[in-house]
């Protein structure tokens, strides 16, 4: 009896495979598929609280199908959106989430619009079901970032924008913080980052919802790091890509089509990557996206004077009104005293505490206002009564205070904190000198005079400026220190060298008009003033000619030697017309060594003004006008160098003044990285410019492990240096008893060991009955 291979009714997948060959072949079939969805459909309704394995397979055939019969299937969608929508919180999770796949599928093959789709997946966030959470919210952003792809689609932002702007407000914590997270990822992809986005999240910051709050926070204070590892993942990624590309084409069969495709495959991976590295978006803080920070850093410590969030939480606030303060330069004036009371060395967290309030002053802050709280951390941490550490971290708190606002330090309260720099623990002491060196750049007149240290000769005086005045620089600080003579000489002689001999060098069309410059060179090399200008270039030039002469003479003596002239008129004539050569090449030569001549009188003269000047500044004569005028015409002339910031930066760190007590030369300054001139005044301060104490504390096991690990990478292995001679050579029986069980030389081990008094009695008395015995 033959076997009925006619599967199609209950085989969905091998009937979906025909569908999509054949539509119309297989429509009846595609129908009668279809009126038994309806039917399970009716009966699922019932109950939608119970798992119908049946109606999930047959929501997914025709989800997939559904292209092919676009009239029949049209209203398909909105049943599923309108069931999803009714019933999403009572249906079975395996139905609904064979109903989401189903939209999703549909979605990608753009038969679902993203303004209806998207909307009521965020809505499906209220379900209490974590697998589903997290599939729809994969879906989203990919989704999103398919959709910007190519350009930004300011339409479908826009709208989407202002319903997840509704979604934050949503009662449900669970579908508010599940659409913000949505919201900070798209931003961190660089998909959403305009300042809508960034204000839609600022909004969360005054959620009841402590975990929202706590997320819209953590947004705004770690958002640059998260970039970083993105790009770092998808470089890990490529690199792995590439790799298995390279394996497959190693390990697999040989072919010329199969090399045709890897190579086809790594040139686009090549031209993706050359894409990325193009479009590369820098990563802009969210904090300069804020509309008006005033008002926010307002709301934002209204929240935090009547929170009774965890201490966790309230530190979070701080640290992002702090940041708010120093980056746009705010006026919270009630901050600072509030922050007055948290400090105490016994604080929990306190080191934190004293970064915020580093991070919040700046130079627009009233001194009068920061005075107090300076006076308070000196009081409770720069006593003798507490710690080494903690008066360290104080004055590096003063000091990073000082650094953004200079004018809040007074003349009695700087004498007594430079005084600790010879206390007798070195990290109190380092950052008094720390504190003595900046205010020997900001405002000497504040320090004692044996701390201001040697004055600069290239520096003006320092003077302290007033609250609210700006410094204008009109040229790049410390140019006049270059040294013009190695740029713009250096450019000259170049332009000498290679414009004019090379021009030169083509007027040169034979060896007669080579012999016509050796003569004229003699005369070329005086002026019209009768000075005597002798270059190099001139130099080789004429010895170059005069070589070129000689040897076409003598090869013209051998040309006449080998055979006659066959006519006279013949010879005649090429005499007539070398003589007239030579007096054109004669001509031009003379022109180009009055160029040259021109120009090598003009590049001396200014290296001689050049030279003045540099006499002037080394002997401190030069007055501020010159050096002024001298910075902004070398600005203006050319673009500079990094090498010469670079120069610049050295050359100011030399003319730093130096105190006596400091044992830190020139050359130890200019090693280093820190540049007195250029203090920390970043937007952020870290916690370890506070915490910068210079002690050796006690290190854990761990960590003495760890260096010495560290120190053991790229060293030979343990064991005697001095290899064999032959490698092949047999091993000697020194090195064979390393190999051998313990038990088989443990006898050797024991005669070597050194014996004990009775053993040696013992042995003694054997060997002398042993010879008595011989006797």
């Amino acid at each position: 009896m033959a076997r009925n291979r006619n599967l199609l009714p209950n085989n969905l997948p091998q009937l979906q495979n025909l569908i999509k060959r054949d539509p119309a072949a297989y429509r009846d079939e595609f129908h009668l598929q279809y009126q038994h969805y309806k039917a399970l459909l009716q009966l699922f309704l019932l109950n939608p609280s119970q798992q119908s394995e049946k109606l999930e397979e047959l929501v997914m055939f025709i989800s997939q199908v559904i292209h092919c019969y676009p009239e029949e299937m049209a209203t398909y969608p909105e049943e599923l959106q309108g069931l999803l929508r009714k019933n999403s919180t009572v249906l079975d999770p395996g139905v609904r989430m064979t109903l989401c796949k189903g939209l999703i599928l549909m979605r990608n093959k753009d038969i679902l619009s993203p303004h209806i789709l998207l909307p009521l997946f965020f809505e499906l966030f209220r379900c209490s079901d974590k697998l589903l959470r997290s599939t729809l919210y994969g879906h989203i952003v990919s989704d999103i970032k398919r959709l910007n792809h190519r350009h930004k689609n300011n339409k479908v932002n826009t709208t989407l924008q202002n319903f997840m702007y509704t979604m934050l407000q949503d009662s449900n914590k669970m579908a508010a913080k599940m659409s913000l997270d949505v919201i900070m990822e798209l931003y961190r992809k660089n998909i959403w980052n305009d300042a809508k986005t960034v204000n839609v999240i600022s909004t969360a910051c005054f959620s009841p919802i402590s975990k929202i709050m706590v997320a819209a926070v953590s947004f705004f204070l770690h958002d640059d790091n998260t970039a970083d590892d993105d790009a770092s993942s998808d470089s890990e990624s490529e690199f792995s890509t590439s790799r298995a590309m390279m394996v497959s084409k190693q390990t697999l069969k040989k072919g010329k089509k199969r090399e045709r495709k890897v190579a086809k495959a790594l040139s686009l991976l090549e031209k993706h990557k050359k894409k990325k590295r193009k479009c590369l978006v820098t990563s802009f803080s969210a904090l300069h996206l804020i509309n008006d920070p005033q008002d926010f850093a307002e709301k934002l410590f209204k929240k935090l004077d009547r929170s009774t969030e965890r201490f966790e939480a309230r530190l979070l606030i701080m640290n992002l009104i702090s940041r708010l303060i120093g980056v746009h330069q705010l006026f919270l004036l009630n901050f600072y005293p509030f922050l007055q009371r948290y400090l105490q060395p016994h604080q929990q967290e306190v080191t934190k505490i004293l970064t915020f309030l580093a991070q919040a002053s700046h130079e627009l802050v009233p001194p009068e206002v920061l005075e107090p709280a300076i006076k308070t951390v000196v009081n409770n941490f720069v006593t003798e009564r507490n710690s080494e550490d903690a008066m360290a971290i104080g004055l590096n708190t003063v000091r990073e205070v000082c650094v953004r606002t200079p004018l809040v330090m007074t003349h009695e309260l700087l004498q007594d904190l430079a005084m600790y720099k010879t206390h007798r623990d070195r990290g109190v002491a380092m950052a008094a000198r720390s504190l003595i060196q900046l205010f020997r750049t900001v405002n000497p007149d504040l320090l004692h005079k044996k701390d201001r240290g040697h004055p600069s000769q290239l520096e003006d005086k320092k003077t302290s400026m007033a609250y609210g005045e700006l410094k204008a620089e009109s040229c790049v600080p410390g140019s006049e220190l270059l040294d013009l003579v190695s740029g713009d000489t250096a450019a000259g002689e170049s332009d000498l060298v290679s414009g004019d001999t090379a021009a030169g060098e083509s007027d040169l069309v034979s060896g007669d008009i080579a012999a016509g410059e050796g003569d004229g060179l003699e005369d070329s090399n005086h002026d019209d003033d009768g000075e005597d200008i002798i270059h190099d270039d001139d130099e080789d030039l004429s010895i170059h000619d005069d070589d070129d002469l000689g040897s076409h003479d003598d090869s013209e003596e051998e040309d006449a030697s080998e055979g006659e002239w066959e006519d006279d008129s013949h010879s005649i004539t090429t005499m007539e017309t070398s003589t007239t050569s030579i007096a054109m090449g004669y001509s031009r030569v003379r022109k180009s060594d009055r160029k040259r001549q021109r120009k090598a009188q003009r590049l001396r003269e200014k290296k001689d003004a050049v030279t003045a000047i540099e006499g002037k500044v080394s002997s401190g004569r030069v007055g501020e006008e010159e050096r002024k005028e001298r910075a902004s015409n070398l600005v203006q002339s050319r673009f500079l160098t990094q090498e010469e910031f670079e120069e610049i930066r050295r050359k100011r760190l030399l003319a730093q003044p130096n105190a006596k007590g400091m044992k830190r030369g020139a050359d130890e300054m200019t090693g280093g990285e820190d540049d007195t001139e250029d203090w920390g005044r970043g937007e952020l301060v870290s916690e370890a410019q506070i915490e910068n104490v210079y002690k050796r504390h006690h290190r854990s096991k761990e960590e003495k492990l760890a260096s010495v690990q560290a120190g053991r990478e790229g060293r030979e292995k343990y064991g005697v240096k001095k290899g064999k001679l032959n490698p092949q050579s047999s091993t000697t029986n020194k090195e064979k008893l390393k190999t051998k069980a313990y038990t088989m030389i443990v006898h050797k081990k024991k005669s070597k060991s050194k014996r004990s008094f009775r053993e040696k009695q013992q042995a003694l008395k054997a060997s002398l009955l042993k010879d008595q015995r011989r006797r």
